[in-house]
This record gives C-alpha cells, sequence and structure tokens, in this order.
C-alpha cells in the first residue's frame, strides 16, 4: 500500500515562493524514515535537512513538489483564500504523481482540520483516503519527509532568488534582514519585484510609509 504525505514552506513569507511537496512511500517502509530521523523540518538544522533530503528520495517511491510564485499567490488571492489555493496546488501536486496513494497524510492549515481535506478533494482526479490533522508534520513520518522536502527546496529558490536581487533574508516578516531588502529596493526602484506577495499587509506598511497611501 501507497502512502502520502504533503507539507509546505514558505505559507508565511512576504518574499519569495510557497512549495508544497509530497512524499510517496510503501507502508511497509515507512519505519524506514524513522529510522533515518525525519522529523518536522522546524527541528532540524540546514545541514541535517540537506542530508536527509537524500536519504528520503533514496527511500521513497516517489518524490514531487510544486512552487507558487509570489506573483501567483497575490493573484490568487483576489477572489480565493490561501487556504483554497494550498488546496488547489495540493491537488495539481497529486494529480501529477505516477502511482496514486491510497491514503493521504496532510499538515492542515484550517481552524477545523477535516475541512483542509474537502477542500482538496475537489481538486483531485482519482478517489484516496485523505488525512487532514494539525501537526501531521509532527506526527507522521511520511508529513515530516514530505516538509523536509519542502523547506529544502523553499532554501534553494531563496538562493537563487538572492544571485539576482541581493541578500533578502527568509522572506519572513519579522526578519530584519528581510525588512531592509523591501525598503532599500522600493527606495531605489519606486516599486517592488514580483518575488514579493504584495497582498501582504507588511509589505502594505512598507509601501504606504514610502508613498504616504493610506491602507483601506
Amino acid at each position: 500500500m501507497i502512502i502520502a504525505g504533503i507539507d509546505e514552506a514558505g505559507r508565511g513569507p512576504c518574499v519569495g515562493p510557497m512549495v508544497l511537496a509530497v512524499a510517496c512511500i510503501e507502508k511497509k517502509n515507512e519505519e524506514k524514515l524513522q529510522e533515518i530521523g525525519v522529523k518536522d523540518s522546524k527541528m532540524l538544522s540546514p545541514k541535517q535537512r540537506d542530508k536527509l533530503f537524500t536519504q528520503i528520495h533514496a527511500i521513497a517511491s516517489e518524490v514531487g513538489y510544486v512552487e507558487v510564485s509570489a506573483k501567483e499567490i497575490d493573484s490568487l488571492r483576489d477572489w480565493k483564500s490561501l487556504n483554497e489555493v494550498e488546496a488547489m496546488r495540493i491537488g495539481l501536486l497529486l494529480n501529477s504523481l505516477k502511482v496514486k496513494p491510497e491514503i493521504v497524510f496532510v499538515d492542515s492549515p484550517d481552524v477545523l482540520a477535516g475541512n483542509f481535506a474537502e477542500r482538496i478533494k475537489k481538486y483531485i482526479s482519482f478517489k484516496t483516503i485523505i488525512r487532514s490533522e494539525h501537526k501531521a508534520d509532527q506526527n507522521y513520518p511520511v508529513v515530516s519527509a514530505a516538509s523536509i522536502v519542502a523547506k529544502v527546496q523553499r532554501d534553494l529558490a531563496i538562493v537563487e532568488l538572492e544571485k539576482i536581487y541581493g541578500k533578502i533574508g527568509s522572506g519572513y516578516p519579522h526578519d530584519e534582514s528581510t525588512i531592509k531588502f523591501l525598503k532599500n529596493f522600493l527606495q531605489q526602484n519606486n516599486q517592488l519585484p514580483e518575488i514579493v506577495r504584495k497582498s501582504w499587509l507588511t509589505t502594505q506598511r512598507i509601501m504606504n510609509e514610502k508613498f504616504q497611501q493610506k491602507i483601506i
């Protein structure tokens, strides 16, 4: 029996993409993920994540990911909630799998965890059981594996962006390096690049400071 885990990295940042990842594995091999030490990516160092990233690919039957750009997030959020955007892209990710899993475990962003499963079902083209739970990335090794894949791919995306734009930090609103990047870029260009989520309140506040516009 094939099971799958899904998680994201970069849901909250105001800079860079959100990355959704899926890890599929034979149920009988699930213990191998525990043996190599997979856990929620936030509990691991970058070096540990990189090592596990390689090991996960060796153990899993299939691994995949999709990036949702800042520009795409802004555009979709004009008519969809971020939870709905995430569910849509998870649907595409699952539909792209060569072998469809019988059970999918998902870390839920919805306040009511089960609601997220119903969102996802609208976007998949095959029958499967979806178990959407809070803290699934801590409770299910296969979701932990997906969280590691998502985080590594998100970090790689940031590295590539920094080759173009210079230091941008983690992209999160609490990161002083990110705020400095936003303010400096805006000061020099009178606009923000497409890698910035302009619908984020942090971004709007910075633009308001620059242009003295009232946020409605």
